[in-house]
């Protein structure tokens, strides 16, 4: 066993607390850490509200003296349950009725599914028009949320090959309604230990409400919706599932949250799953005018020049590439070969040289292939 250098923090009273006397703690922000030793049947607390848990941790932990790194264990409900201390301020301070408490799932103070609020803009986001056009209706539901009532747009979905900006354009509709997103990948919904992944969705979708109106895009939806005739390949998601199918159903009202949520393999999502999204939003692999423009817009950033190129050309030979495939695995790699060359140009034949690195000339863009 390594050894244990954490300090205990023991309670110090008025009467034979010699540090008494200085500052009080103005912030305290502590991050859930668990229980010592932990079981199956360990029952974790949900803090249901914030201010009646601020009133709760100044009251049992006042008189404390908070260093940051040392723990705090609550002795009443969830005896033993261990918060750590991310930061206090003024440092080495004393917990007391003022003190504001912040909780966290992060090192850094941030949730771990942080707010974004994003700067990607429509213009971004190349092709995929159809898209846009369907997108209107959500940014005028998260504009106006109060005018649909009972028919707001709250569950889309977005499916399509990966790398054609189903992300992008999630994030576009956030920065152009001026509204909160909160980004998580469905991986992350799955806990340790069973009650885990529910306890999320329900903690996510919390946030959201307090936030809103907000977006909570998830992404690769079908690492938690499977269909079940795969679950066995998967391992027992369904109490993920279920917990999502509730927040999504509105049976607790959530006014002003949409939920978008993103895969490419729309073919093996659950049913049950499937029938709770309102619309599905399609996306497609670009065109080749498409690609013509991708490849135009993001070679004027290069930090090299970039000697006069065929571009059309180019685009005709990529043909049945993703957007993100155009960007990382072409440009991203012809840039990096200049670099590596010490040359202070990018020629037309690094681009040819990446793309057929790839070799997927002949690729016809025919996406069925990603539903198997």
């Amino acid at each position: 066993m390594r050894p244990v250098s954490q300090r205990v923090n023991a309670k110090k009273t008025h009467e034979n607390n010699a540090e008494f006397g200085k500052s009080t703690s103005e912030l305290l922000i502590l991050k859930p850490e668990g229980y010592p030793l932990s079981g199956m049947m360990e029952e974790y607390p949900v803090i249901e509200n914030r201010d009646v848990f601020e009133f709760y941790a100044r009251e049992q932990w006042n008189g404390y003296v908070a260093r940051k790194g040392d723990y705090l264990f609550d002795r009443r409900m969830f005896p033993d349950f261990a918060y750590r201390i991310i930061d206090v301020e003024p440092a080495d301070s004393i917990i007391g009725n003022s003190t504001a408490i912040i909780v966290t799932e992060e090192e850094n103070g941030v949730s771990s599914s942080a707010e974004i609020k994003s700067d990607v803009r429509f213009e971004d986001v190349i092709g995929q028009e159809l898209a846009k056009q369907k997108c209107r209706l959500i940014e005028r539901f998260l504009e106006e949320p109060e005018r649909f009532g009972k028919w707001a747009p709250r569950n889309i979905l977005f499916f399509g090959p990966s790398g054609t900006g189903k992300t992008m354009l999630a994030k576009a509709l956030a920065n152009k309604t001026d509204v909160p997103i909160i980004p998580v990948k469905a991986t992350q919904l799955i806990g340790e230990y069973v009650g885990d992944g529910a306890r999320q969705i329900h903690q996510l979708y919390d946030r959201a409400e307090e936030m809103s109106p907000c977006i909570i895009f998830i992404d690769e939806l079908d690492a938690i919706a499977l269909d079940r005739r795969f679950q066995e390949l998967r391992g027992d998601v369904s109490e993920i599932v279920n917990a999502l199918l509730t927040e999504m159903d509105g049976i607790v009202e959530r006014e002003g949250v949409c939920t978008i949520c993103s895969t490419n393999r729309i073919s093996s999502l659950d049913s049950a799953v499937r029938s709770r999204f309102e619309e599905e939003i399609e996306f497609v692999l670009p065109g080749e005018e498409e690609i013509f423009c991708i490849l135009e817009s993001n070679v004027k950033t290069f930090p090299l020049q970039v000697e006069k190129c065929d571009f059309k050309t180019l685009a005709k030979k990529a043909k049945g590439l993703s957007g993100r495939d155009i960007v990382e695995k072409i440009l991203k790699t012809a840039l990096h070969q200049a670099i590596i060359e010490d040359r202070e140009i990018v020629t037309g034949k690094d681009f040819e040289r990446a793309l057929a690195r790839l070799g997927r000339k002949d690729f016809t863009p025919d996406p069925t292939h990603l539903y198997v």
